[in-house]
């Protein structure tokens, strides 16, 4: 589970600040294979770099904002910024799928093998290793720290990683066979798994801002936690949550016997609080206590003892 301590989030804005130098050089690469070679499949290898770089800044900018403190206009924080740079970033994948279509038909017409094709795909390849270690690092270092802008950014990378296989395969084909409609004919399906890729991460990012639910697994753990720590209590319902970025929001209510007090009562409220810390850190909890004689609502939790 992530902390969400201010160093593991100093971690994430770092990773986003080096992730532009990073797309940048790679772009450059790509670009230069594409140029030695004039091949439509590496060319649509480099458009789909140049929104990484654009993705890259986006990210970057993004995660600062979601990192400021809560204020008087937001109160609850910042924290769904971070989604708004997702599903931009989806955007931009799609797009960068339809300048790969556009280019590649109109290869269809005129289709002709590449120039220096060795060095173009070596120089291409070195760009795919880099992608390949960066991306890894931000989607294991995004989920862990729940920051959804840093891993769709990593995401958009490893589907640049598979495309650039792509290419690498259907090039060495082409080169051997000497089919050169190989290469446009590559380029479309390109296109297609980066739509895919696309559709994902505006899928995933929508349900953030939309306020979905914790993660059935991590409702459990809230589930066992409330459980196993609530004694005292009569039982517990209507629990609700959301996830907002790295942020969790829980609440639900508390019944406990009419006779309790109120320092009785919020004992427990304390107790619970950190157990469920414990399980989804970070998390901000609300817990309304009511007095049995109340008529219970939504949905109910059981409690031990």
């Amino acid at each position: 589970m992530a902390t969400n301590t201010a160093g593991d989030r100093k971690i994430v804005e770092r990773l986003a600040m080096w992730g532009i130098p990073l797309s940048l050089g790679v772009l450059a690469l790509k670009l230069s294979a594409w140029w030695v070679t004039g091949s439509v499949a590496l060319l649509s290898d480099g458009l789909e770099s140049l929104v990484n770089v654009a993705a890259a800044f986006i990210a970057y900018f993004v995660i600062r904002y979601a990192q400021r403190p809560a204020d008087h206009d937001h109160q609850f924080g910042h924290h769904k910024a971070e989604y708004l740079s997702a599903v931009l970033e989806g955007v931009l994948i799609v797009v960068a799928a339809l300048l790969i279509i556009k280019e590649a038909w109109e290869g269809l017409a005129a289709p002709h093998l590449p120039d220096a094709p060795w060095l173009g795909l070596g120089i291409n390849a070195v760009a795919s290793v880099v992608n390949a270690v960066w991306a890894s690092l931000l989607i294991r270092t995004g989920k862990a720290q729940r920051s959804p802008a840093l891993t769709a950014d990593g995401q958009h990378i490893m589907s640049d990683v598979v495309t650039s296989a792509g290419v690498f395969v259907g090039l060495v084909l082409a080169v051997l066979t000497g089919y050169a409609i190989l290469d446009p004919l590559l380029a479309i399906l390109v296109a297609f798994n980066i739509l895919w890729q696309g559709y994902k991460v505006i899928s995933h990012s929508l349900g953030g801002l939309m306020d979905k639910a914790l993660e059935p697994e991590e409702e459990q753990a809230v589930r066992d936690a409330i459980s196993t720590h609530s004694t005292g209590a009569l039982g517990v319902h209507d629990l609700r949550s959301r996830r907002a970025g790295s942020a969790a929001f829980i609440d639900f209510h508390m019944v406990v016997p009419a006779r309790m007090t109120v320092v009785e009562a919020h004992s427990i409220c304390d107790r619970l609080e950190d157990a469920i810390k414990e399980v989804i850190p970070g998390a901000t909890l609300a817990i309304h206590v009511e007095p049995e004689s109340e008529r219970a609502h939504g949905q109910r939790v059981d409690v031990e003892g």
